[in-house]
């Protein structure tokens, strides 16, 4: 069996953006936006219920962040149907990233974790 021909199978990406005017790195404050797509890969429809997040800055510092649901709303999606939503990010650093998992429940009941892969906030050009 592949991954997409698994029952519970929650496909996500990310997406993100250098808010430069809402920062203010003299301050030590950088904010950014990131737009997330979760897919529904697998055959069985699934509510997202809760979400934890690390984000980790350029100085190595992390914070973890538990919450229910994403931007207020709880998420079901039937096998083919997708969601997006676009949130944001503060760091006291031009570099980070974020990673973390959405906690899933099946409609048969059966719970499951949909993995965010690791993605970057980064201010533009500041690595070379």
């Amino acid at each position: 069996m592949t991954e997409y021909e698994h029952p519970y199978h929650i496909e996500v990406t990310a997406e993100s953006f250098y808010l430069a005017d809402q920062s203010d790195p003299d301050e030590g404050h950088y904010v950014f936006a990131y737009r997330i797509t979760l897919r529904n890969v697998g055959s069985v429809s699934a509510q997202l219920v809760s979400r934890h997040w690390i984000i980790t800055d350029g100085n190595g510092d992390v914070q973890e962040v538990r919450g229910l649901g994403v931007v207020g709303e709880h998420p079901e999606l039937a096998p083919g149907e997708h969601f997006e939503y676009t949130s944001g990010c503060a760091l006291p650093t031009p570099v980070g990233s974020m990673r973390g998992t959405y906690q899933m429940v099946a409609a048969d009941g059966e719970r499951f974790d949909a993995e965010i892969p690791e993605f970057a906030l980064l201010v533009p050009n500041v690595l070379h």
